[in-house]
Order: C-alpha cells, then sequence, then structure tokens
C-alpha cells in the first residue's frame, strides 16, 4: 500500500456506517459531566452574594465556547474520518481525557487551575489535528489539517499568557482573544499564506452522521437539566411548592424536546444528505445547535432557582435565566426551521417575543409564576405545531442553504 493510498484509507467511504459509534457516545459521557459544570459554576456565581454576576457569567460563557468548540471540531472529525480507524479513535479517546481535564478544571479555570484548563485544551485543539496530519502521510487533505495546526499555534500565545498572568481580569481579556482567534479560524477557514483558507462548508462530510452527533448533543444538554432538577429537588424539603417547581421544570424540559424534534429535529439527517451542499448546511447547524443548547443550560440554571426558591422575591437576574433561556431556545429554533424549511413559524416568533414582554413584569411575580409562564408559551407552540401538522402530509426538507 503506497503512502496516497494509506491516507485514503483514513477516510470515510461509501461502505462506511452513518450512524455514531459507541466510541462517540462514550465520548459524549464526559459532555454530561462537562455540561453541570457550566451549569454550576453559574448557578454558584448567582447564589454568591456579592459578586459581579454578569462578570462571572461572562467568565463561564467563555469556559463553555471552548469546551464547545471542543466537541464540534471532535464530530467534524468522526464525519469526516472512519472512526473504526486505530489512530482515529485515539484522537477521539484522548479528546475525551483533555474533555475531563477540561471539565474539572472549569469551576477553578480563573484561578489555580487556569494553567490546567489552557494545556487541556491546547493539547486537543493542536495535537488532533497534528496527529491526523501525520496520520494522511501524502494524501493532498492533510494541507487542511495542517493549516489548523497553524492556526491554533498562533492562538495558543494568548491562552498560554493568559494562563500565566495572576490577574482574572486580564486573563479574562487574553482568554478572549484567544477564542476569539479560534472561532475566526473555524469561521473563515483557517486561512494561512500561500495556502489560503479551507472552509468547513465545503467539507464532504457524512451527513446522517453529523446530523446524529448534533441531535445528541442537543439531548446531552437536555439530560444535564434532569440531573439539575432532581438533585435540586432530593437536595430540598419535599414541600407541595418544590415539588410544584420540581413538575414545572421537568414540564418545561419535555417541552424542549417535543418543540426541537418536531419535524425540523427529525428531518436534520435527511436535510443535510439531499443538500447541494451538506457542509454548508452542517456548519449552519452548528452555530444553531451551540444556541440552543446554550439556551437550555440558562433555563436549568433558572430550574435551581425556582426549586430552590419556589416564591420568594425574584431578583432581576434570576428572570433572565427562567425566561431568558427558553427565548433564547426558541430564538436557535426558529433558525434551525429555516435552514430546514427555509421558512419561519409566527409561533416561535411570537412565543420568543413575549417571554422578552414578561421579563420586565418578572420582578413583579415569584418565580414559580414566571417559570408557568415560560410553560404555558412553550404548550402554546408545541399546540400550535400539533395543530399544523393534523391530517397532513409529512412536510419534506427545503434548506434554502
Amino acid at each position: 500500500m503506497t503512502e496516497d493510498q494509506r491516507g485514503t484509507a483514513l477516510l470515510r467511504g461509501a461502505v462506511s456506517s452513518p450512524r455514531a459509534s459507541f466510541l462517540e457516545l462514550f465520548f459524549d459521557l464526559v459532555f454530561v459531566f462537562a455540561l453541570t459544570r457550566v451549569s454550576q459554576r453559574i448557578i454558584d456565581d448567582v447564589a454568591s452574594p456579592g459578586r459581579d454576576v454578569w462578570s462571572e457569567v461572562a467568565q463561564t460563557l467563555l469556559l463553555f465556547l471552548a469546551l464547545w468548540l471542543v466537541w464540534t471540531l471532535t464530530a467534524w472529525v468522526t464525519s469526516r474520518y472512519e472512526p473504526e480507524r486505530g489512530v482515529i479513535q485515539f484522537v477521539v479517546v484522548a479528546s475525551m481525557f483533555g474533555s475531563m481535564v477540561m471539565a474539572v478544571a472549569l469551576p477553578r479555570a480563573f484561578a489555580e487551575r487556569a494553567l490546567t484548563f489552557a494545556c487541556a485544551y491546547l493539547a486537543m485543539q493542536i495535537g488532533r489535528p497534528l496527529l491526523v496530519t501525520v496520520a494522511l502521510r501524502q494524501h493532498p487533505r492533510r494541507t487542511v489539517t495542517a493549516r489548523i495546526v497553524a492556526w491554533m499555534t498562533v492562538g495558543a500565545l494568548a491562552w498560554l499568557a493568559g494562563a500565566l498572568v495572576p490577574q482574572p481580569a486580564l486573563r479574562a481579556v487574553l482568554w478572549t482573544a484567544g477564542l476569539t482567534w479560534d472561532y475566526t479560524g473555524l469561521a473563515l477557514g483557517w486561512p494561512v499564506p500561500r495556502l489560503g483558507p479551507t472552509r468547513v462548508s465545503g467539507w464532504a462530510v457524512m451527513g446522517e452522521h453529523l446530523a446524529e452527533r448534533y441531535q445528541q448533543i442537543f439531548l446531552i444538554a437536555l439530560g444535564e437539566t434532569i440531573l439539575i432538577i432532581g438533585f435540586t429537588f432530593s437536595n430540598s424539603e419535599f414541600a407541595a411548592a418544590g415539588f410544584g417547581a420540581f413538575a414545572l421544570s421537568f414540564l418545561v424540559t419535555a417541552l424542549f424536546w417535543r418543540i426541537y424534534f418536531h419535524r425540523a429535529g427529525h428531518l436534520l439527517a435527511e436535510a443535510i444528505r439531499v443538500a447541494r451542499s451538506p457542509g454548508l448546511l452542517g456548519e449552519s447547524a452548528s452555530w444553531t445547535h451551540l444556541v440552543m443548547v446554550a439556551g437550555v443550560l440558562v433555563t436549568g440554571v433558572g430550574y435551581e432557582l425556582v426549586i430552590d426558591h419556589p416564591y420568594a422575591r425574584m431578583e432581576q437576574t434570576w428572570a433572565v435565566f427562567v425566561l431568558g433561556g427558553p427565548a433564547l431556545f426558541l430564538a436557535a429554533r426558529a433558525r434551525f426551521e429555516y435552514e430546514i424549511f427555509g421558512r419561519v413559524s409566527r409561533s416561535r416568533l411570537a412565543g420568543v417575543l413575549v417571554l422578552v414582554a414578561l421579563a420586565p413584569l418578572a420582578l413583579r411575580m415569584s418565580p414559580m409564576v414566571a417559570l408557568a409562564s415560560a410553560a404555558a408559551v412553550l404548550v402554546a407552540i408545541a399546540v400550535s405545531d400539533a395543530a399544523r401538522s393534523w391530517g397532513r402530509p409529512a412536510e419534506r426538507p427545503a434548506s434554502p442553504l
């Protein structure tokens, strides 16, 4: 076998299974823990008096975006390269361990665990494409991963500098610069001198596999909120008010599932498969799922606040989580519908507007009433979806992308 043939064998072929491998599902288990650490960090920030809540939340958002980039690039690797090959399996397992280290360091990433978090992140973001570049040998696609190595190496300077400075504020600035550089590379295709860019929208990917990976990370986010609901209520008094908040929280999570998978969520795989440019739709769906997952995580923080304080005085910051999380999810879900069908249901846009309008009024509500209001909006959207589909043939994807 020649060097080029060995590199070709690393790519997904026509006989490659479109389903996510058991190793990838194993990899996702780390993100169940990682997303829980993200939510818990925000909950600790909100619940601790005297803290600059929004500054702390911004730091947590930065850490979440770093984790998301690790998951996204790993998903694209296993959708582009054959996951049954030993080198790709090693890449996934190594990324799994690195993600676990990041998750463990996350609660104190802006304190004494900064260097651990940064080194784990950089080891994956540079080591993964470097290993694939070597494994591709002389195959032309090695220039793609070589671009990523070069781009990420430059961005590593900001990450390492931020980890080494003692001031958390300066660390946040440097890490924001590093993360912006990394996401800019993803958006532009990691352009480097002489080689130019290589946009992921032009990559040949396994559409059904990529769609399944997005569906799975969304379900992981829902699972993380289930953990929050269960742990919070099990550690509180089994009073009627607490049980009401517990039941409402579960209802909202179930409605997230229903609204996501109603038609568009089920048709993502087919939409990517029949798209003229599967990579373009896959890239767009990646950004959309980032916002939807963020909306679910934000709502999960609201669950804990409501279960612990169902009839307490509503704080301004609490309203952002209880009502803002569902609004963020619905806004991204509206975009997702456009990606699949080329249109947006009025009910979703109306839901976002109602939730935003309720935010100022929420200060006069109890947390329980605010969460019930969010649930009522989601119920109305789910009912509207069901009514629109009743007695009509199943809609087929018609992505404008």
